[in-house]
């Protein structure tokens, strides 16, 4: 009684926190959506801050550095430190991955996937996993950066949310984009870099719909992150004069030089994997090993510790020889893959922004002069470093964005926009993947971006067929057959043998248009017998149900339960199928348009 009591004094305040009220104002308004971005955009913010704060504490207890250095910029005079720590980061790691075997069955997914195919449904438990894996994995110096931990966790907390409010399908997937938004945002301290991001990588459209909710996020995580954290993530170019037409001609082939090495960084961080999956070492002892790896590279140059921001800024203030470029671009390279490829959590973004940093570098150092050309070498990182990371990541937006934001130079933009875009055209042209979509396609999955592919592994053949199936024996005559199935009774009938294996399919008219003698009514049916080695399965999609219809010109086929049993479950007709299709491929425009 004293708690009803209290309810109704709080009045509006409860109805305000009202599970059923909250979801239907989510549902019904754009404005909930907007709220809800906003809310995200507020965690996403704290949760980016939150990690960045515990990795440099890490960076600096574990390495004896200041708070406000950063470690791959740094000079460490302990050698046995440098060594030491990435191994103890793989022996905490594979400890953490042995507990995780014991006790975690289902694989994790990050957040293209669950766009692609879980309709935004992700684990918040997974992702605050893979948050603490990121962290000790940055923390003790492993060659990754902490982006891949960013947005796991802000999309996890925005997807619970959702899941929690009982979201649409369309509405769970922007807020999932809204967690990355909101954390790719904070982490470079731009809002259309996060929000980008979003559209291109994580939601996989855009529209008018996701457009406020996601941008809100974007901007209010920043505004957290600045007030919390503050920002160090900008690139002062200099004065250079006017950009020329004739500067396009060596920043387009920068692009195209950057998306060539990019496929060999993203093929190589596969080829370390496929080496340690064939290989006997166990799963948990690998990232130790590739955490003594790390080490001897750090012995040779602490900048291919962690993600490298400080060894981005310090190359780009100064002059650096061409040799030097090019040996820290392959130590840093080789650090990233063998840091993936050994099991240490993390991505690829900021060190694909540090290594076209110095790809551009050496190709303004090195390459051949172009008449009336009039950018500088740190111009040049600029695009460079925008090239590199969309051939690696994708999102040539996203990237163009990336550097207007951190450079506030127009004209360099679009510059950085040409050559993105003749990156990511070579990428697609010549290899077709990101690194993501890359890791899935050698996973065995099929999707190459965000867009939502999972309604259609839903709409099953088990979901659309009939049961009440008509059904006969083998050895049954053509009498028989004409008794027990009248003309008009069944358009089809199933044949079966005696131990209820498929058999065939039989058209009730044909067996009625072909007989002239009755002499044949004792006959057998098989020459009526239609796709005997042709028929569908439960788990089958809509989409691979139609091909086999249209590769067996049939209008209808037999479900059967399996491959080897062949005991018949159904029915389904081509029409029925492509019915359900389409009204579930209008349905889904409807809801990305907002028409629903």
């Amino acid at each position: 009684m004293l708690l009803k009591i209290k309810l109704r004094r709080l009045g509006p305040l409860h109805t305000l926190l009202d599970a059923g009220r909250m979801r239907a104002l989510l549902r019904r308004s754009e404005l909930g959506m907007v709220l809800a971005g906003a809310l995200i955009g507020v965690t996403s913010g704290l949760a980016v801050t939150g990690m960045s704060l515990i990795s440099r504490e890490m960076h600096s207890l574990i390495f004896g550095i200041s708070e406000v250095e950063r470690l791959s910029s740094s000079q460490i005079e302990n050698k046995f430190l440098l060594l030491a720590a990435p191994v103890c980061g793989g022996i905490l790691l594979g400890l953490l991955m042995f507990i995780l075997a014991k006790t975690r069955k289902k694989p994790m997914v990050d957040p293209i996937e669950a766009n692609a195919l879980h309709g935004g449904r992700l684990s918040l438990t997974d992702s605050i996993i893979v948050a603490i894996q990121n962290l000790i994995s940055n923390g003790f110096g492993a060659s990754v950066g902490l982006e891949a931990g960013y947005t796991q966790l802000a999309s996890g907390i925005a997807s619970k949310l959702g899941f929690k409010l009982q979201l649409r399908r369309s509405d769970l997937r922007v807020l999932v984009g809204c967690g990355a938004a909101g954390a790719i945002a904070a982490a470079f301290n731009a809002p259309l870099t996060g929000a980008f991001y979003a559209f291109e990588l994580i939601i996989g459209t855009y529209t008018i719909v996701s457009l406020t909710p996601v941008v809100v996020s974007a901007l209010i995580s920043t505004l957290v992150a600045r007030l919390l954290a503050g920002s160090d993530f900008i690139i002062d170019v200099g004065d250079f004069g006017t950009v020329m037409p004739a500067d396009y001609v060596p920043a387009i082939l920068l692009g195209a030089f950057c998306a060539g090495i990019g496929i060999l960084i993203m093929q190589g961080v596969a080829f370390i994997e496929e080496l340690a999956r064939r290989s006997s070492i166990p799963l948990p002892l690998r990232p130790a090993l590739g955490g003594i790896v790390v080490g001897l590279l750090a012995l040779i140059t602490p900048q291919v510790l962690s993600a490298g921001h400080g060894a981005l800024h310090l190359n780009l203030d100064r002059e650096v020889a061409i040799p030097v470029l090019v040996g820290l671009f392959l130590l840093k390279s080789f650090a990233s893959a063998i840091s993936i490829g050994s099991g240490f959590r993390g991505g690829l973004f900021f060190a694909s922004l540090f290594m076209g940093a110095l790809l551009g570098k050496f190709f303004a150092y090195s390459a051949p002069y172009f008449a009336h050309a009039t950018l500088t070498p740190i111009i040049y990182a600029v695009v460079g470093m925008s090239s590199l990371a969309v051939a690696v990541i994708g999102g040539p937006l996203t990237m163009t964005f990336l550097a207007l934001e951190i450079t506030g130079d127009f004209p360099i933009t679009a510059l950085v926009l040409a050559a993105v875009i003749t990156s990511s055209l070579v990428v697609r042209s010549t290899f077709g993947y990101s690194f993501a979509t890359w890791r899935f396609h050698l996973r065995g999955e099929s999707i190459r971006s965000a867009h939502d592919v999972g309604w259609i592994r839903n709409l099953t053949v088990d979901k659309l067929m009939r049961a009440d199936v008509k059904t006969a024996k083998t050895g049954i005559t053509i009498g028989e057959f004409k008794e027990k199935f009248p003309i008009g009774s069944a358009q089809r009938v199933i044949l079966v043998e005696e131990s209820g294996k498929y058999a065939g399919l039989v058209l009730v008219p044909d067996i009625y248009a072909n007989l002239t003698d009755t002499g044949d009514e004792g006959q057998g049916l098989d020459e009526f017998v239609r796709y005997r080695n042709d028929f569908l399965q439960p788990q089958m999609n809509a989409k691979q149900a139609a091909a086999i219809f249209d590769k067996t010109e049939s209008e209808a086929l037999a479900v059967v339960n399996n491959l080897v049993e062949r005991t018949v479950v159904g029915q389904l007709s081509e029409a029925h199928t492509l019915r359900r299709y389409s009204e579930e491929l209008d349905r889904r425009r409807r809801e990305v348009s907002g028409e629903i």
